[in-house]
């Protein structure tokens, strides 16, 4: 990444050439991440929020109830099972950055299981003096000795990768190695792996992934890796990997020409054999089958097989020509794919039904696959299901939550009944006198879209009531209930209205759902969030006053539009890691990789529509917005944090009055460790609770 910024260095702080509509940029200066003008303008703005917002009665309560529960040691969990041992990587207050440790599935079904700390990483970050945020590792199979881990300097996305010896629990002195940035590496076998990262000029593509895939063996310097594979300068990026499943041993590369498109290809006896299939398929390979999962129409032969759905045919067949795939999923207009998983016998299909899960098992008996409810699942609630080890059993973790109810973590084994409560959380919160509805509003083009309402159950329709209302859009990602202890401490306890919206641009009802606000289309996203606002005050639920929204990274983007769009709409806003600044959004980190989402802002044509949506050029002076905060950080390498930095320096130039905090770590999550976090958290609960206050009531 430090050489792909360098890079870019002149492109990234070179201003657009000025048209009459288009002035210079007179704030890319804030576009040099690191640089001391830049900081201290950071340091200014961070000391401003912090004295108004830690003012605010309740602040420190709310910021230490959120790091007790980010910290307490009733929280699940949650493990990766490596070998015969389930790991987990653990943070409270005394493991700030975290132990990766591990255990035994029988202790781990103990109320307290014993453990084994295989690194910790607050060590490590002392030691080294940097700090260290865990970002996974992969472990080779079938010992499961070796493996890759990632850290991650300060929660960027850009990682340093280290072999480590599980067995000694010790970094390997001469082991596989990579340098801090947005590298990919993976196992082909004991003594060799599948490597892209930056090799130099040219070697990183445009939206700063790796270009080049190379074969690198052990006790071999890197720069004597062979290449197997390159993408084009302009994919997002280029990948290789090995399927080592015993028996199906096989070799891949492949490119992503577009966030949305890919090709895949089969390595073998020394030539590539493309794996046929519409390019915004998503492809999945496990054992003998070939799974696709549809973006798109697709006709095959005589069938047409609809955008959303899950396909599945013999892989080795499949590459002699077979077409004849069996339908696993189809979807209708309310529902969609949730996911897949493989156990080893059977394929998990969860499906969303109006944005509530329904889980099914599939067989493969007597020449078609068998399709029956996953037995046990709750009625409501929101479902993530996953394999614990797909190799060699059908097991499977289950994990249900709701807005109210703390979450379960389940484990089951498929055809042998219901699975069975591992671990759960506590209450956080009080929500005995909580209730969640299901509602929906009509969008401008008649479009209905569905919403999520937390509230008390003796809630008055008075349109007084302080209410945040969170969305997102984007991307093909549903928004989905989930347990928080940070959102029911910090609003609901207190007798905030809690709002989740299911716009389109993401995935509640598939590919389609996402496809209607994609490029000249955003717009419906907008009137969407736009229309669930207008519903809750036309329900008398709130009022614009009192009715505060929240949205982080693309949701960062629609609250930026809610901003200059509906000014007159909303009582408050807090923008997080945003993007704001659409002409140059692609110029700036990862932001080439988002094109096929938002269009490209060097076409002209697409620049005409891109610009309706870009809240950096449309906001103006003598306009009266909601008062926003703003927040980023400034090791955030995915979204820059300069799209929050100038919408700031802009509206400040305008004479509006605006808060902003960045987070000098964290990365797009915007914390390192928990305490950033509750002080985050805290601050954005404080500004919403402050500004959306209802007067007094009249007599």
């Amino acid at each position: 990444m430090r050489a792909l910024c360098g890079a870019l260095t002149l492109l990234l702080l070179a201003p657009l050439p000025a048209t009459a509509q288009e002035p210079v940029d007179s704030n890319v200066w804030l576009e040099n991440v690191t640089g001391d003008s830049a900081l201290t303008w950071v340091r200014a703005h961070n000391e401003r929020s912090t004295m108004e917002l830690t003012a605010v009665p309740g602040f420190e309560e709310v910021r230490a109830r959120i790091l007790s529960i980010l910290e307490s040691d009733a929280k699940i969990p949650y493990v990766q099972k490596i070998g015969t041992l389930y790991y987990n990587l653990w943070t409270d207050s005394g493991h700030v950055q975290g132990l990766w440790r591990r255990t035994t599935l029988e202790e781990y079904r103990k109320p307290t299981p014993k453990w084994e700390t295989v690194l910790d990483l607050d060590a490590l970050s002392a030691t080294e003096g940097k700090t260290w945020v865990w970002r996974g590792a992969s472990c080779l199979p079938p010992a499961y000795r070796r493996c890759l881990v990632a850290l991650s300097p300060g929660g960027s996305d850009a990682v340093e990768r280290r072999e480590f010896d599980l067995s000694t629990k010790q970094f390997l002195r001469d082991g596989f190695f990579l340098p801090e940035a947005k590298s990919s590496i993976a196992w082909r076998d004991e003594n060799s792996v599948f490597v892209g990262t930056d090799f130099g000029p040219g070697s990183m593509t445009t939206s700063g992934y790796p270009r080049i895939v190379k074969q690198w063996r052990r006790g071999t310097p890197l720069d004597s890796a062979t290449t197997v594979y390159e993408g084009a300068a302009g994919d997002v990026s280029a990948y290789g990997y090995r399927d080592l499943t015993k028996g199906f041993e096989r070799d891949f590369v492949g490119r992503g020409p577009t966030f949305w498109t890919s090709e895949l290809y089969l390595r073998r006896d020394g030539r590539l054999i493309e794996i046929e299939k519409p390019a915004d398929a998503n492809a999945s390979i496990y054992r003998q089958w070939l799974v696709l999962e549809l973006r798109s129409d697709w006709t095959v032969g005589e069938v047409t097989h609809p955008a959303g759905a899950v396909l599945a045919v013999d892989f080795e067949k499949f590459l002699a020509g077979d077409r004849q795939f069996q339908r696993l999923f189809t979807p209708t207009e309310r529902t969609a794919l949730a996911g897949l998983s493989f156990t080893r016998h059977y394929i998990l299909i969860n499906e969303l039904d109006n944005v509530r899960n329904r889980v099914y098992q599939l067989e493969w008996k007597n020449g078609a696959w068998r399709r029956v409810p996953l037995p046990g699942l709750p009625e409501h609630g929101t479902v993530y299901v996953s394999a614990i080890d797909a190799d060699h059993s059908d097991d499977y973790f289950l994990n249900v939550a709701d807005f109210l109810t703390p979450t379960t973590l389940l484990f089951g084994t498929v055809g042998r009944g219901d699975p069975k409560p591992l671990k759960q959380l506590p209450a956080f919160f009080n929500a005995d006198r909580l209730e969640i509805t299901q509602h929906e509003a009509t969008s401008e083009d008649g479009t209905r879209v569905p919403y999520f309402q937390v509230a008390r159950k003796d809630l008055l329709a008075n349109g007084r009531n302080p209410t945040l209302l969170y969305g997102y859009g984007g991307f093909e990602v549903p928004m989905l209930p989930f347990y928080s202890g940070t959102v029911g401490a910090a609003w609901l306890e207190r007798g905030g209205v809690y709002v989740l919206a299911n716009i389109r641009g993401g995935g509640e009802f598939g590919p389609k759902w996402h496809q209607a606000a994609l490029k000249a289309n955003r717009h419906k996203a907008y009137e969407d969030f736009i229309a669930v606002a207008e519903d809750l005050i036309r329900r008398s639920i709130t009022s614009t006053p009192q009715l505060g929204i929240m949205g982080g990274s693309n949701g960062g983007l629609l609250m930026g539009n809610m901003l200059t769009m509906r000014p007159d709409l909303f009582g408050a806003i807090v923008c997080q890691v945003p993007l704001l600044d659409m002409r140059r959004y692609h110029t700036l980190l990862a932001g080439a990789s988002w094109m096929a989402e938002y269009g490209n802002p060097d076409d002209p044509a697409e620049w005409e529509f891109i610009r309706t949506f870009s809240p950096y050029h449309n906001v103006k002076q003598g306009t009266r917005y909601p008062r926003t905060l703003f927040t980023t950080s400034t090791r955030d390498d995915r979204v820059h944090p300069a799209h929050a930095r100038k919408m700031v320096a802009r509206m400040e130039g305008q004479g509006h009055d605006v808060l902003y905090y960045e987070n000098i770590e964290g990365g797009h999550g915007g914390s390192a460790n928990n305490r950033q976090s509750a002080f985050m958290s805290a601050l954005a609960y404080a500004f919403l609770w402050n500004q959306l206050q209802p007067p007094p009531a009249t007599p």
